[in-house]
C-alpha cells in the first residue's frame, strides 16, 4: 500500500473522486428543504442524481471518498488492502473546502460522501461526522448530503451523523451471506444489518416525535419556542467546544431549555417572560429542523455478477429489505472485473449491464406497481428474460387476464398492463369520469400504445385484430426490444460524457457547411 501524504487538494480529488465511481447514487434527494438567509444552499426532492468526477464532468453531487485506504481485503473492491495502488485521505476541513468551493461555482447542489475504513470503523465515522458538522454549523451549508454509514462503527456516532445527513446508506455488498463470506471475509451480515436496523428505528422514532411536536404546537401555540426545543429523540442543545464539533459525550443543555409546562391553552408559561433564558422562535425552529433524523431515508447497494446468485434470489432479498427495513431504494451495481482473483469473473469480462437493467425494472414493479417477487420469478424460473422487460414477460405468462377493458378496469389492473404506467393509469381514472376513452385519448394521456394496444380494449374493441397468443405477441414485443437491448449491451453507448471533447466527433474536421453554420449562428 503506497500512502501519499504530500499531495495537493487537486491531486487528492483526482484519486478519491475516481475511486468513488463504483458507489451508486443515481437517485433523487428525497427531501425538500428551502434556503435560509443565514445558510447556503437548499435541498430539492428531485434532480440530485449525478456526481462531480475527476475528469471534469459537470454534475450535481460532489461524490468522493474520505479515504481510499482500507483495512479490509474484499476481493471485489478496487480499494482492498492487498491492491498496489496510491492511497490518500481528505481531512474534514478539505471536504468542507471542496464542497463549498464547488457549490459557489454552481457545479454541485450537494455532497455524496463515502469512505474506505481508515484505522478503525469508529475513527473513520468520527472523521465523516467532523466533516458534516463543520459543513452544517461552521459553513452553514443547507444543501443535500448523502453519507455512507460504516459497518461496525459506534451507534452513537451513527446517531449523530444521522442528525446532520439527509440520507444514509449501508452497502449490503452481496445478496447472500455465503457470497459475503466468500468475497469479503472481514465483513459479516450482522455488522451490516445492525446499523441498518438502527437507522430504521431512528427514522421511525423521529417521525413520531416530530408528529407529537406538531400536535403540541396546535394545543399550546403560545409556547412554541419551548415546545420545539423538546423535540428530537430527547436530544438537547449541546455546548460546542471552540474549534471543533461536539463529541458523542457532549453535555446536555441547561434545564431552562426543557419541555413545555402543562399550561392552559393560549397562555404563556412564566419562563417565557424571562427573555434571556428562552430562545427565539427562529432558533427554536432551526433546532427542530436539525433534529430531523435522516429525513430522506436510507438505501443500500448490491453487486450483481460477482457471485452466482440468481435473479430470483436477488429480487427476493430486495423485497425483504423493503418490507423489513423500510428502505427508500435498493441499488444494483453490475460488477466490473477490476481485480484478478480465482473467485471472481476473469479480467475482461463485460459487466452484466442488461441484467442490471432488468433488475432495476423489476425493482420499480415492486415499489410502484404492486408486484411481488414470487410473481415475477420462481426457483424453477430463476432469471429474467433479457429480451423482454419483466412486465411484458409477466403479461405473456398470464394471457388469461387479457385483454383489459380500459373504461372499466380498476387501478391495480391498469398498472399490470404493459405500456401503462403510474401516471397514465391515474390520468385514465380521472378522464373516464366524464367520457368514454378511445385509443386516441389514451395516446394523449401518455399510454405507450405500441405495447398497450396488444393487451387492452376500448369500448370492447381492440385497436387491431391481434390474436392473444403467446408466440405471436412475443415476436412483436421482442422486435421492439432488440434495438434497446443492443444499445444496453454496447459499452460505448453508455460512456460517461466529458467536458473536454465528444468521443464521437473528436477526430472529425469541420467542413465548409459546418463553418458557415457556426458563423451564421445555426450551430
Amino acid at each position: 500500500m503506497l500512502i501519499q501524504e504530500n499531495l495537493s487538494l487537486q491531486q487528492k480529488l483526482e484519486i478519491l473522486a475516481d475511486a468513488a465511481k463504483y458507489d451508486v447514487a443515481c437517485t433523487s434527494s428525497g427531501v425538500d428543504r428551502r434556503g435560509r438567509r443565514d445558510a447556503l444552499g437548499s435541498a430539492v426532492s428531485c434532480g440530485i442524481c449525478h456526481s462531480f468526477a475527476a475528469d471534469g464532468r459537470c454534475v450535481s453531487l460532489l461524490k468522493v471518498l474520505l479515504t481510499n485506504e482500507c483495512i479490509y481485503d474484499c476481493k471485489y473492491c478496487v480499494n482492498r488492502v492487498s491492491n498496489d495502488t496510491v492511497r490518500t485521505s481528505f481531512t474534514p476541513e478539505e471536504i468542507c473546502t471542496l464542497t463549498m468551493e464547488f457549490y459557489r461555482r454552481n457545479y454541485i447542489e450537494g455532497l455524496f460522501l463515502s469512505s474506505g475504513i481508515l484505522r478503525t470503523p469508529d475513527y473513520t465515522m468520527e472523521q465523516m461526522y467532523q466533516a458534516l458538522w463543520q459543513l452544517r454549523e461552521v459553513h452553514r451549508f443547507w444543501g443535500y448530503i448523502h453519507v455512507k454509514a460504516i459497518p461496525g462503527a459506534d451507534p452513537a456516532l451513527i446517531e449523530r451523523v444521522g442528525h446532520l445527513a439527509d440520507r444514509m446508506s449501508i452497502n449490503l455488498e452481496l445478496p447472500t451471506g455465503d457470497g459475503l463470506r466468500k468475497l469479503a471475509p472481514g465483513k459479516s451480515r450482522e455488522k451490516i444489518l445492525t446499523p441498518m436496523r438502527q437507522i430504521q428505528r431512528g427514522i421511525a422514532d423521529n417521525r413520531l416525535q416530530l408528529e407529537d411536536a406538531r400536535n403540541r404546537k396546535k394545543i399550546y401555540p403560545a409556547a412554541l419556542p419551548e415546545a420545539r426545543l423538546s423535540t428530537g429523540r430527547g436530544q438537547q442543545l449541546a455546548a460546542v467546544p471552540a474549534g471543533g464539533a461536539p463529541g458523542p459525550s457532549a453535555a446536555p443543555a441547561p434545564a431552562e431549555a426543557g419541555a413545555v409546562s402543562a399550561a392552559a391553552p393560549g397562555t404563556v408559561p412564566a419562563a417565557a417572560s424571562r427573555r434571556r433564558s428562552v430562545p427565539s422562535a427562529r432558533s427554536a425552529l432551526r433546532y427542530e429542523e436539525k433534529s430531523k433524523f435522516v429525513p430522506a431515508g436510507q438505501s443500500t447497494q448490491m453487486i450483481i455478477g460477482a457471485t452466482g446468485e440468481t435473479d430470483h434470489q436477488i429480487l427476493t432479498v430486495t423485497e425483504a429489505l423493503y418490507q423489513k427495513f423500510d428502505l427508500k431504494r435498493v441499488f444494483f451495481s453490475a460488477y466490473t472485473a477490476i481485480n484478478e482473483d480465482a473467485a471472481l469473473p476473469a479480467l475482461g469480462t463485460r459487466p452484466p449491464l442488461l441484467r442490471e437493467h432488468r433488475l432495476y425494472q423489476a425493482d420499480w414493479l415492486l415499489r410502484f406497481y404492486g408486484f411481488e417477487a414470487g410473481e415475477l420469478l420462481s426457483p424453477e424460473r430463476p432469471f429474467f428474460n433479457e429480451e423482454l422487460d419483466p412486465k411484458c414477460d409477466w403479461a405473456l405468462r398470464h394471457l388469461e387476464l387479457f385483454p383489459v377493458e380500459v373504461n372499466r378496469a380498476d387501478y391495480a389492473t391498469l398498472l399490470r398492463v404493459p405500456g401503462i404506467g403510474v401516471k397514465s393509469a391515474r390520468r385514465i381514472l380521472r378522464a373516464r369520469r366524464s367520457c368514454r376513452l378511445d385509443f386516441g385519448d389514451l395516446k394523449k394521456l401518455g399510454v405507450v400504445l405500441k405495447r398497450a394496444a396488444l393487451f387492452i380494449t376500448c369500448c370492447g374493441k381492440m385497436r387491431e385484430n391481434t390474436p392473444i397468443e403467446e408466440q405471436f405477441l412475443t415476436r412483436i414485443l421482442t422486435a421492439e426490444e432488440q434495438k434497446k437491448n443492443r444499445r444496453q449491451m454496447d459499452d460505448a453507448s453508455f460512456r460517461q460524457l466529458s467536458l473536454f471533447g465528444d468521443f464521437h466527433l473528436e477526430n472529425l474536421d469541420p467542413g465548409p457547411a459546418d463553418l458557415w453554420k457556426s458563423l451564421s449562428g445555426q450551430l
